[in-house]
């Protein structure tokens, strides 16, 4: 079998300013994503850590650093109690630990940017928390400053790309409040960060806001029209549940709610 792609990218043509991704089936049967790119592709497993590897038997380095923690905090290692003697942090994340976790990171990215487009929002929920437990890792255990910030720069893209990915989950299931509820959470968060870096201005103009914006927006439309008919629905629903206790509530709102 040759090692040449030439065949296998004429296939499948590269189109400037298009995101192509596919899932194929791979040769051990399991599927793989595939995103075309201008000099190749780029293919990445669906579950675990999208090379496949296993870091020192870890499904990914930053598995392997959580648990490192742990084990260290039940051993008393972490905060101030080793030997009974008091020190700031036993255990920490040096500077090649951090450079893998970045790298890591960035396989994620690639793998929950490919989902979006697939529209696997499960998968992109995944992925994006997972970082941002990266992020919350080197944040709190990292050995130098330049390590504890390198990422912190992508927490308000991160936090977006999973708000993006509850709310159009929740958009196919037909739950357009759930969606705005996710949004909302995000521009908290989003918020948060910015002032926590001293530049609560900076956020009405952040690109990660104006797109959670302009999506709510989109969405405030699907909300029901009607209050009274969001009530009698809830109303029904209680007492096919034969929550009587919840349904009489619900029918004493009914009546006091104006025509």
């Amino acid at each position: 079998m040759s090692d040449d792609l030439t065949n296998l990218l004429r296939e499948w043509p590269y189109q400037p300013g298009q995101l192509a991704v596919r899932v194929i089936e791979g040769d051990d049967g399991r599927p793989k994503i595939q995103m075309r790119l201008d000099l190749g592709l780029l293919q990445m497993e669906m579950d675990g850590r999208p090379d496949g590897l296993q870091p020192e038997g870890f499904d990914s380095w930053l598995e392997r650093y959580e648990a490192m923690f742990d084990e260290g905090e039940a051993a008393g290692e972490v905060a101030g109690e080793v030997a009974g003697e008091e020190v700031e942090h036993a255990l920490v994340l040096n500077h090649d630990d951090c450079r893998r976790l970045r790298e890591e990171a960035v396989q994620y990215y690639q793998r929950y940017v490919a989902l979006f487009v697939l529209e696997d929002f499960d998968g992109v929920v995944r992925d994006t928390s997972r970082n941002l437990r990266a992020l919350d890792l080197c944040s709190e255990h990292a050995e130098n400053d330049e390590d504890r910030e390198a990422l912190e720069q992508f927490r308000p893209y991160l936090l977006m790309m999973r708000a993006r990915a509850l709310a159009g989950q929740a958009v196919s299931d037909g739950e357009a409040k759930a969606a705005l509820l996710a949004i909302d959470q995000a521009l908290d968060e989003i918020r948060h960060v910015f002032v926590e870096a001293g530049d609560a201005a900076g956020f009405d103009a952040a690109t990660e806001v104006q797109l959670l914006r302009g999506m709510r927006e989109a969405l405030a439309p699907k909300l029901p029209v009607s209050p009274k008919a969001e009530l009698r629905n809830r109303l029904k629903q209680a007492v096919e549940a034969e929550n009587y206790e919840l349904a009489a509530i619900l029918r004493d709102e009914l009546r006091n709610m104006p025509d």
